[in-house]
C-alpha cells in the first residue's frame, strides 16, 4: 500500500487521470486486502489476541443446563455418517481401512486380538468438524494467525483441534427443505436469511447465543446412493446467510452437505467465502455430512446437541459422531 501511495505522489503531475488511476488501484487494495465478503475489522478476535477457541468461549455452565433441560423424551439421534470405503470425499482426500492381521497373547487360553490402520484426512473426512485451524484468507487464519508462523509438517502448534473441549449445548435445526416444500433442495440453491428466518417461523423457534444450528437441505439423502452428484455441487447457506448466523452469536452451524456452504458460490469468482466468514472472521465451527434425516422427520426442531472432538494435538478438524438427545 506504502508503495502505491508513493507511486500516486510522483504521479501528481496534473494529469487527472493518473490521479484517479492511483486512487482507483489504492482503494482496490485497501477492500481486499485482508477480508472475505461480509466483515471489513476481523482481528483481533473479541476474546483476545491470543484465544484459540472462538465460538467455543460462548459454552458456559448455562448452556449445559439449558441443554439438559430439553431432555425430556430420552430419543437419542446420531448425526454422524459411517466411515467406509467409497464414501463421498472432496479433492483428492482420500480414507482407507485395513486390517493387517491378527495378533495373539500368549497363554493357554488363546487370545487373539485384531488391529486397524487406517490412512486418511481423519479430520477432513466423511462428518467432519472444521477446526479454525482449518480454513484463513490468504495466509491469515482466525484471529490473524500467519499460517507461516504456526503451519508446520507435524502439526499446528496453534487453532489445533484439540483447543476446542467439549460442547454441550442447545441444538437447532433449521428444516430449509421443509419450509420450501421440498424433499430436497436444488442443487447450488443459495440460502438466503429470508429462508433461515422463514424456517424458524414455521417451526416456533428462536436462535439463542451459544446455540448450534443445523440445516437440512436435504441434500444428505444422495449420500451413498449417488456420490458422484452429492459431491459434485451443493444447495447451502450464502454469505449473506451466514452473516444471520454470525449476528445470532452460534458456536457451530452443520449442514447435511459436504460444505453447509453453496457450493460453487454463485459468484463464480468467490471461494468457500462462507468457510472464512464463519471460521476465519467469527471463529465458528463447521459440522459437514451430517445425517439429518431422522432429525427432519420427527420435526426434532430443538435439542440437546453433544459432541466432543477428539483431541488431535495440531490437528485441523475431527472425525466423530455427534448426537442430538430430546
Amino acid at each position: 500500500m506504502t508503495k502505491l501511495w508513493t507511486l500516486f505522489l510522483k504521479m501528481k503531475t496534473g494529469r487527472g487521470v493518473f490521479i484517479v488511476s492511483a486512487c482507483a488501484i489504492l482503494v482496490v487494495v485497501i477492500a481486499c486486502s485482508s477480508t472475505a465478503p461480509g466483515q471489513s475489522k476481523w482481528y483481533p478476535s473479541r476474546w483476545g489476541a491470543d484465544d484459540q477457541r472462538g465460538a467455543a468461549n460462548r459454552l458456559t455452565p448455562a448452556k449445559v443446563l439449558e441443554a439438559r433441560d430439553l431432555m425430556k423424551q430420552g430419543k437419542v439421534y446420531q448425526l454422524g455418517r459411517v466411515y467406509e470405503s467409497g464414501m463421498p470425499m472432496f479433492g483428492t482426500r482420500h480414507y482407507s481401512l485395513r486390517i493387517p492381521q491378527a495378533f495373539t497373547i500368549a497363554g493357554s487360553n488363546h487370545a487373539t486380538y485384531h488391529d486397524e490402520i487406517i490412512s486418511g484426512e481423519l479430520g477432513q473426512i466423511g462428518t467432519q468438524f472444521d477446526g479454525l485451524g482449518h480454513m484463513g484468507i490468504g495466509d491469515l487464519f482466525y484471529n490473524g494467525n500467519n499460517r507461516a508462523d504456526f503451519a508446520k509438517p507435524e502439526g499446528l502448534v496453534k487453532l489445533g483441534i484439540e483447543n476446542v473441549g467439549p460442547i454441550v449445548t442447545r441444538g437447532i435445526l433449521i428444516d430449509v427443505a421443509a419450509f420450501k416444500g421440498v424433499p430436497q433442495l436444488e442443487s447450488n440453491y443459495e440460502i438466503t436469511p429470508a429462508d433461515l428466518q422463514g424456517a424458524l417461523k414455521r417451526e416456533n423457534m428462536e436462535i439463542h447465543s451459544g446455540d448450534i444450528v443445523l440445516v437440512n437441505t436435504g441434500w444428505g439423502s444422495l449420500w451413498m446412493k449417488d456420490n458422484t452428484r452429492y459431491g459434485a455441487t451443493s444447495p447451502g447457506i450464502g454469505v449473506e446467510g451466514a452473516k444471520f448466523l454470525a449476528e445470532k452469536e452460534v458456536v457451530v452451524v452443520g449442514a447435511d452437505n459436504w460444505g453447509v456452504e453453496v457450493m460453487p458460490n454463485p459468484k463464480a469468482d468467490l471461494g468457500a467465502p462462507v468457510h472464512q466468514l464463519l471460521i476465519t472472521q467469527n471463529g465458528i465451527y463447521l459440522h459437514e455430512n451430517l445425517n439429518l434425516e431422522e432429525l427432519a422427520r420427527d420435526s426434532a426442531y430443538e435439542f440437546a446437541y453433544i459432541f466432543s472432538p477428539l483431541r488431535l494435538k495440531g490437528a485441523t478438524g475431527s472425525p466423530g459422531n455427534p448426537i442430538a438427545i430430546r
